[in-house]
């Protein structure tokens, strides 16, 4: 009775382990290689499959989703003999379960060597200068020969980027001292031009202040000489109108002598001949003006000869 149920319980754990093997449950985005008795049979996709527990057996499980794998750097010679450390990414997705199993033992090690021989093939045809400014050209040249070598391995590259280029700590030093010197100078220059365009504006400010104040002077200039021309003929035209005499006209000029005199720069000015006549105009005048006293007989004056009155200092 013993052996019997032992018995049953052994079948019930093979029948157990029995549909544990015969069902296999396929996450999404996944695949599995099935073989029978060793040789590949089929692709296993995402969901429920039925195998034959004991004869088939999962080879290997590949996810099909988009990888990401980084490579360390490695060295690589410029053409101007520099040695470079560049560090790689690359993008890549299984579009073959069958032949990312059985064309490549390990497809991961397979495209980083191959990585690494084609960015060495690529940097050694650039200088240091291209190899740091060609970033994209570089990609796209190491995904075009990634993406045509690992095609038969069931592998699409979708991208390879560069992490980083790092050149020699010395040719770095002679960089930096190139970029500050670079920037000095642009400041330099620019700082220059700020003066030069400065002075310029300045300059051209004064030139158009000083056009202006020359034309507003000669405006003002112009405007005087108007005015007083145009009171010169007012006063013309009311003397001819008036009909002035010598009377009235030597006592504008007794009055205009003062005017003539003021300033400190009239030192010397000269008395016109004119002027005795105009004085005996005048005093004649006064003197018909004067009241006549009694019975007296009008007074008679000497005429004095005409003479020029010596220079005034």
């Amino acid at each position: 009775m013993d052996s019997i149920i032992i018995v049953l319980i052994i079948l019930v754990v093979l029948v157990f382990i029995a549909l544990m093997k015969t069902v296999q449950v396929i996450p999404q985005a996944s695949a599995a290689i099935v073989e029978r008795f060793g040789r590949y049979t089929r692709t296993l996709n995402a969901g429920l499959n039925i195998v034959v527990p004991f004869i088939d057996s999962i080879r290997n499980r590949i996810d099909l989703r988009e990888q990401v794998v980084p490579f360390p750097p490695q060295p690589v010679i410029t053409q101007d003999n520099l040695v470079v450390n560049i560090d790689t990414v690359i993008y890549y997705q299984v579009t073959d379960a069958r032949a990312a199993t059985y064309e490549v033992s390990s497809f991961i090690q397979a495209i980083e060597q191959l990585t690494v021989t084609t960015l060495r093939n690529i940097i050694g045809g650039m200088d240091l200068e291209r190899t740091l400014t060609s970033r994209e050209e570089i990609n796209a040249a190491l995904r075009g020969v990634l993406d045509e070598a690992t095609g038969k391995w069931g592998i699409r590259v979708n991208r390879v980027e560069l992490k980083a280029i790092e050149p020699p700590t010395s040719i770095q030093d002679s960089m930096e001292k190139q970029m500050r010197a670079d920037r000095d100078k642009r400041a330099a220059i620019l700082t220059a031009e700020g003066i030069r365009q400065s002075q310029i504006l300045t300059a051209e400010g004064e030139k158009q202040s000083a056009i202006l104040r020359a034309e507003g002077e000669a405006r003002a200039a112009a405007l005087r000489a108007e005015g007083e021309a145009q009171a010169i003929r007012t006063v013309f035209e009311s003397i001819h109108a008036g009909d002035a005499d010598e009377k009235l006209l030597a006592y504008q000029y007794l009055q205009m002598l003062p005017k003539i005199a003021e300033g400190d720069a009239n030192k010397l000015w000269i008395v016109p001949s004119e002027i005795g006549d105009a004085l005996k105009g005048l005093s004649g005048a006064v003197g018909n003006l004067a009241p006549k006293s009694g019975g007296g007989a009008p007074r008679t004056t000497k005429e004095t000869p005409r003479r020029e009155q010596p220079p005034i200092d």
